[in-house]
């Protein structure tokens, strides 16, 4: 029998362990039986020797990454105390886990932590309704790349944005477990996500004053209370979980100070009217400025039924509730507001995300050139209707200056003859 060889193991060193084309594994000099297994894909997980009565059992102890060096030798102390259990086989003790137990076990315990609690609620909900369900009791190395495509492909057909983000997290979870070894490839590589529209719809001024109106014949306390969340929606530019999660202690002095934000904690500054729209807010015993009908200790739900019923009315049923913030940023870059300051506006982490409204501005950039070469002409006393290259009306300007030069060179001519021929 070969002998291993084995060096002290710590978590510095086990981070500075590479792939090869085989696997292998290398064994601690402290504990007996205990090692690291590296896979060719990257993934590295431990592994525990135990003697079963003169046989030799190989047992997983899960993967590096949710388990120190200190925490394995211990785990090893106590299974050599009680020894391997009757009925485990090398097989068992090295099955490939099922989806839902890898997400509960090692990923929520590296990964879920590092979210935001917005993150974390977007995650949990996804895994709820739509990953556990797909894919929960499936074994993570029987996750093929078709039936991820099916699911996806369902999913995009009534929610494509949220299919994008389930994708995302879908692929993060198989990534991790290639990392743990569970797995080869990543099924998920590959899969495109679903594009996004290249023009956002917004709102024309008329459509705006159609939409003041009918949110202005609401009635009620939820009716008015929802018809003044859509009013801040449109004067800030915010998000709508930004507005409907506002906690009395964010609203300052003519600003919204986020504590929390799809980019991280921001600034929103108020106009007068928005202002004006949180004063009269009632202050009850609520921290949040709208809060739910039913649970004041909760903010008012997601779900929009006014939203449905006064576009409807207004006439603008292809409009988004999230086309408001997009509606903002539209009519901000129609009236001169630079990109990078409408970027600051809306929160963007990157001005590039705020240049697809820049082409928005064209139309003034060339009224502006217009006025700009009509000033300029007047300076330099030129008449721009009598340019020799105007061909308007027919080319008759033109031609009647052409017929003008000749009419003076035959009179030029003539006197010439007249003096002997001196011109």
């Amino acid at each position: 029998m070969v002998a291993r060889e084995r060096t002290k193991l710590t978590d510095a060193a086990i981070a500075r362990l590479r792939p090869h084309e085989r696997e292998y594994t290398v064994w601690d000099s402290r504990i007996a039986g205990l090692g690291v297994r590296v896979r060719p894909t990257g993934g590295r997980s431990w592994v525990l020797l135990l003697d079963a009565g003169g046989r030799t059992k190989r047992v997983s102890l899960g993967p590096v990454a949710v388990k120190s060096v200190e925490e394995a030798r211990r785990e090893c102390h106590a299974r050599q105390a009680v020894g391997p259990q009757p009925g485990k086989t090398d097989a068992a003790a090295d099955r490939v886990p099922l989806f839902r137990d890898f997400v509960a076990g090692p990923w929520k315990q590296v990964h879920f932590a590092r979210y935001k609690p917005s993150g974390q609620d977007t995650a949990s909900g996804c895994l709820r309704r739509q990953l556990l369900p797909a894919f929960g009791a499936k074994p993570l190395d029987r996750i093929t790349p078709a039936r991820i495509r099916q699911w996806f492909d369902r999913y995009s057909r009534t929610a494509p944005g949220s299919a994008n983000r389930g994708l995302d997290i879908l692929r993060q979870i198989l990534n991790f477990a290639v990392a743990c070894g569970h797995v080869e490839v990543n099924p998920a590589k590959g899969i495109r996500r679903n594009r996004r529209p290249a023009l956002t719809r917004f709102l024309s001024r008329e459509e705006i004053a159609r939409l003041h109106s009918v949110l202005d014949a609401q009635t009620g306390k939820s009716g008015q209370q929802q018809a003044d969340i859509v009013r801040l929606l449109l004067l800030t530019g915010c998000r709508k979980g930004e507005i409907t999660g506002l906690r009395w202690s964010e609203v300052r002095d003519g600003v919204l100070a986020l504590a929390d934000s799809k980019t991280g904690p921001r600034t929103v500054p108020l106009g007068s009217r928005a202002s004006a729209i949180l004063d009269r807010q009632p202050r009850g015993g609520s921290p949040f400025v709208f809060p739910s009908p039913l649970d004041p200790a909760r903010p008012r739900g997601p779900d929009f039924k006014l939203w449905y019923r006064i576009r409807r009315e207004a006439g603008i049923e292809d409009v988004r509730i999230h086309d408001l913030r997009h509606t903002m940023a539209s009519h901000a870059v129609m009236n001169g507001v630079p990109v990078p300051v409408v970027s600051r506006l809306l929160g963007h982490s990157n001005v590039q995300m705020t240049l697809r409204y820049a082409h928005l501005a064209d139309r003034d950039i060339e009224a502006a050139a217009e006025r700009i070469g009509k000033a300029m002409a007047q300076v330099m006393g030129l008449s721009l209707q009598m340019h020799p290259l105007d061909t308007s009306n027919g080319g008759l300007r033109r031609d009647n200056q052409l017929e003008t030069c000749a009419s003076i060179r035959m009179r030029r001519g003539k006197a010439a003859a007249r003096n002997g021929g001196r011109a």
